[in-house]
């Protein structure tokens, strides 16, 4: 998991604002808008969560999150964790 927006190149539209970055990791290709699935592990518990909207890399497919979005990834892996699961497989509600 990682936090953006190292880089970052920024496109004014009418009303929208889309920020492009640079892949930290490949360093060739640029994130765009985005669904990512993401897997953290802590002790015996594994929590993936599917459909997290993200800025993934055209190139390699690294994806990167925002900090509103990596909270909640974060509480959702901690209940997991609080209700003991071994594996828990969620999709991201918006």
């Amino acid at each position: 998991m990682h936090t953006p927006y190292a880089n970052t190149d920024r496109r004014v539209a009418t009303t929208v604002i889309e920020v492009v970055m640079r892949c930290v990791m490949c360093k060739q290709g640029e994130t765009q808008p985005g669904k990512a699935s993401v897997t953290l592990q802590r002790g015996e518990t594994t929590v993936i969560v599917k459909e997290v909207p993200a800025d993934v890399c055209e190139n390699c497919g690294e994806y990167y999150l925002s900090d509103a979005i990596t909270e909640r990834i974060l509480a959702m892996a901690e209940e997991a964790v609080r209700k003991g699961a071994e594996v828990e497989i969620l999709r991201f509600a918006a």
